[in-house]
């Protein structure tokens, strides 16, 4: 469809000031949907739980999740690798077997686990392997961290659902595992969607992220 061309000058307008701020296109070199469902889940008493997804770039796992009724916080970090306490230089490298994840605190009782995963899902590209739109690497390779054993069947359920929806061709890449320890990243990284929304947007932007999900899940998510 083409686009009219005051909304092309528009476009072009803004592109052309957030370059002039230096941005660079992959999280690893950045300086230091609606859900289906909300039910609770059931037999359920406690107010807090904990909920872990890799997804690519921290920054861009944390706003989806913080728009949900039920989740109290959401962290950026690392899980999954062989070294303790890794600094973000250490992860973005490569090696230390670590992926960006983002740990995220909930109210069982106000949003369920089910609904955190059909999040989770439709907002990652599930048959990338190694990677996440434009970043690239086993730092970024998508996966379920669970704490428990109902986290587990519902995430194997979850998966099994969408390998067998005949959505994707390939095989769904997506690792789950239980959750080891998960290392908090450095400060800068908490809330930089919130803090540096102008550089964040156009990071998301140029790194394909919205495109490559409405070509996964279809513009409005469905």
């Amino acid at each position: 469809m083409t686009m009219p061309p005051q909304r092309l000058r528009r476009l072009a307008a803004t592109l052309g000031g957030l370059l002039m701020l230096g941005v660079t296109t992959a999280c690893a070199q950045q300086p230091a949907n609606p859900p289906a469902t909300n039910a609770p889940d059931a037999g359920t008493s406690g107010q807090s739980a904990v909920a872990i997804f890799a997804g690519g770039c921290f920054w861009c796992m944390e706003p989806p999740f913080d728009e949900l009724p039920g989740v109290t916080a959401t962290t950026s970090g690392y899980i999954g690798g062989h070294v303790a306490d890794p600094s973000y230089q250490q992860v973005s490298a490569g090696g230390t077997g670590h992926t960006e994840a983002v740990r995220v605190n909930y109210n069982p009782a106000q949003v369920s686990y089910a609904t955190l995963l059909d999040v989770f899902w439709r907002n990652i590209d599930p048959v990338a392997v190694d990677r996440q739109f434009c970043d690239v690497g086993d730092q970024y390779r998508s996966a379920i961290f669970t704490t428990d054993a109902q986290q587990k069947r519902l995430a194997e359920a979850s998966k099994r659902e969408l390998q067998t929806s005949g959505r994707f061709e390939r095989p769904i890449a997506t690792e789950i595992a239980a959750a080891p320890t998960f290392y908090p990243a450095e400060q800068y990284h908490q809330d930089y969607y919130e803090k540096n929304p102008v550089r964040y947007k156009f990071y998301s932007f140029t790194c394909g992220r919205q495109q490559r999900l409405d070509e996964v899940w279809g513009a409005a998510g469905e």
